[in-house]
């Protein structure tokens, strides 16, 4: 049998932050994985991006939750923190204001993520603001696809308008929050679409084990 050619990087500018990510993982996952996973993340983000300027960095970033989830999925050495993954359909809106919010009030006794089923470009400027009035940093949030490993990897899903495009595996608990989207909403409403995002958070939490 003729052996796969080995992934090639869409932007051979990706090559620093594989080589960061093989040493971070070293032992855990061969380069081939890394380069594979980094690559996709990519082209990937490259779909929605209306700007690329960013893209390699937001690329190993996104490589980076992949790698962590997967190391998860496999049974890796971890932190034993519950894991819950918020679903939207761009992940520009209520799945970035709820996982924003339960990663400021849980302070790292949760591993929080999102994801789009169909992401966008961006965080809705609105969604930032209100956050950011809230005292809630969201720096390095921008829009993701949703990808196997995440799904895999959470304990909770929390599903918010994405329908019949949300993920369903066995073993998971399962939310439905039946909220809002605030694209394209005033900010006036946008900051109500928070706080009621907020409630469903302090429920949530108040639901998990305590670390």
């Amino acid at each position: 049998m003729t052996a796969s050619p080995p992934p090639v990087l869409p932007d051979q500018r990706l090559a620093s932050g594989v080589a960061r990510l093989a040493l971070r993982y070293r032992g855990r996952f061969s380069p081939e994985t890394i380069l594979r996973l980094v690559g996709d993340s990519y082209e990937r983000l490259a779909e929605h991006a209306r700007v690329r300027t960013h893209l390699v960095v937001l690329a190993e970033h996104l490589a980076t939750e992949r790698l962590d989830a997967l190391a998860h999925v496999q049974g890796a050495p971890g932190t034993g923190l519950p894991r819950v993954l918020f679903v939207c359909s761009q992940n520009a809106g209520r799945s970035q204001l709820a996982a924003a919010l339960l990663a400021h009030r849980a302070q790292g006794h949760v591993v929080v993520s999102s994801a789009g089923t169909h992401p966008a470009a961006e965080v809705e400027p609105a969604v930032a603001q209100v956050l950011t009035e809230a005292g809630v940093d969201l720096t390095y949030a921008f829009p993701k696809p949703l990808t196997d490993e995440v799904v895999r990897a959470a304990d909770i899903v929390v599903t918010m308008g994405c329908g019949d495009a949300c993920p369903v595996l066995p073993g998971r608990r399962y939310l439905d929050w039946p909220v809002t989207d605030p694209e394209g909403s005033p900010v006036a409403v946008v900051r109500g679409i928070r706080d009621e995002i907020d409630a469903h958070i302090a429920e949530l939490l108040a639901s998990l084990p305590r670390s």
